[in-house]
This record gives C-alpha cells, sequence and structure tokens, in this order.
C-alpha cells in the first residue's frame, strides 16, 4: 500500500462548491486510488485550502493516477476551483496497519518532521517501540514515510476535540510513552496542521 497527500489550494469561498466534485472524482471508477480521506485546516494557512489522502495498492496504480491529474485540464474535477496544488507519495510505516476509513474524531492533526540525514531507520525503531502503549490512549490514521521529496514523516492522529488532544499528548508524555526514544533527536524541522474533516471524508 502507498498513500498520496495532496494539498489542494481553491479560490476564496469555493471549498463548499468543489467538495461534490472533488467526491465524484475521487470515487469514480476510472479513477485510480481510494479515497481515505479529505479535511480543511483550521489553523495556519486555512483560506481555500483541502487536504487529501488516497491509498494505492501498488506504485503502478499511483504513478497512472499521478500522470492523469497532471495531464489534465480539470485535475481532481475540481480544475474550475482550483489555484494550486501539491502530491506528496508516502509509504506506511510496515509495522502499522492500513489506513481503515471510520469515525474517530471531531478534529485531525497532521505533523510532518523533517529529518537528519540518516535519520528515517532509528525514527521507525523507536516509533515500532512506543506506538503500541500510545494508541492505547487513542488511535493513530497512520505514520509514514516520504518517497519524494525531503526525508521526512507525516503522521496523522485523530482527536475528540482540541482539549482531548491537549489532554492526550500531556498524559502521554507525563507517563513516559511519548515521544518515541530517536524521535525528536532526528528532527530538523517540524510542522502541525489541525483540520477538520469535510462531508465527504471517509475518515472523520
Amino acid at each position: 500500500m502507498l498513500y498520496e497527500l495532496a494539498t489542494l489550494s481553491l479560490e476564496l469561498y469555493s471549498v463548499p462548491k468543489a467538495l461534490s466534485a472533488l467526491e465524484a472524482y475521487t470515487t469514480s471508477d476510472s479513477t485510480g486510488g481510494q479515497l481515505l480521506g479529505c479535511w480543511e485546516p483550521e489553523h495556519g494557512i486555512i483560506v481555500g485550502q483541502l487536504l487529501l489522502l488516497r491509498g494505492f495498492e501498488n506504485a503502478e496504480e499511483l504513478t497512472e493516477e499521478r500522470r492523469r491529474v497532471l495531464t489534465s485540464s480539470n485535475p481532481f474535477g475540481i480544475g474550475q476551483h482550483l489555484t494550486a496544488f501539491q502530491m506528496e507519495t508516502y509509504a506506511p510505516f510496515p509495522f502499522l496497519p492500513p489506513v481503515e476509513p471510520g469515525h474517530y474524531g471531531s478534529v485531525y492533526e497532521f505533523r510532518t518532521y523533517h529529518l537528519k540525514v540518516g535519520g528515517l531507520v532509528p525514527t521507525m525503531a523507536g516509533w515500532e517501540a512506543a506506538v503500541p502503549e500510545r494508541t492505547r490512549l487513542y488511535p493513530l490514521t497512520t505514520a509514514m514515510y516520504g518517497l519524494d521529496g525531503a526525508p521526512r514523516i507525516t503522521h496523522i492522529w485523530p482527536f475528540p476535540d482540541l482539549n482531548a488532544r491537549l489532554e492526550i499528548r500531556r498524559d502521554s508524555y507525563e507517563r513516559g510513552i511519548w515521544p518515541p526514544q530517536n524521535g525528536p533527536e532526528n528532527i530538523t524541522h517540524a510542522t502541525s496542521t489541525i483540520a477538520l474533516p469535510t462531508p465527504i471524508s471517509p475518515l472523520s
């Protein structure tokens, strides 16, 4: 399984108008991949932006869909609303299960860590040891490493609400569950985005 995380920038106030067309495109039998999630950022750059997560069975399916989007005059079925888009390819941490659509929380956090050179393997080893205990507090949507661009990992966490997020993170830190060993030591740059599931999102 491979994942694509796309950042879609749209014209001001066009997100509600674009969602139905985006859903039709991503769920069409002629479109490669599986729609897993679609979120609208709530903090940071929030005007006219969507985060789109899709899963692909193999590299061939992903490559064909990527080619289709890049050569289309109507990418993602919402070309009239798009001002820009970026697509990133990821592989999941090998010890994690595939992303399973369902209802997990009203807010999601997307955290991306750019890594030191050689930092991926020790980072994943620390995660493999720490994730079982951490996910007893609340589930993890996925953690994955970039196959293009800068060395990085992106992890997606659902939470019931923002207050619960603070409580869970504080609890995991105070109990020594999180962060994982070799995690912070290998980070060169980190970003966090809070996003809300849209009505078309299988992950909500």
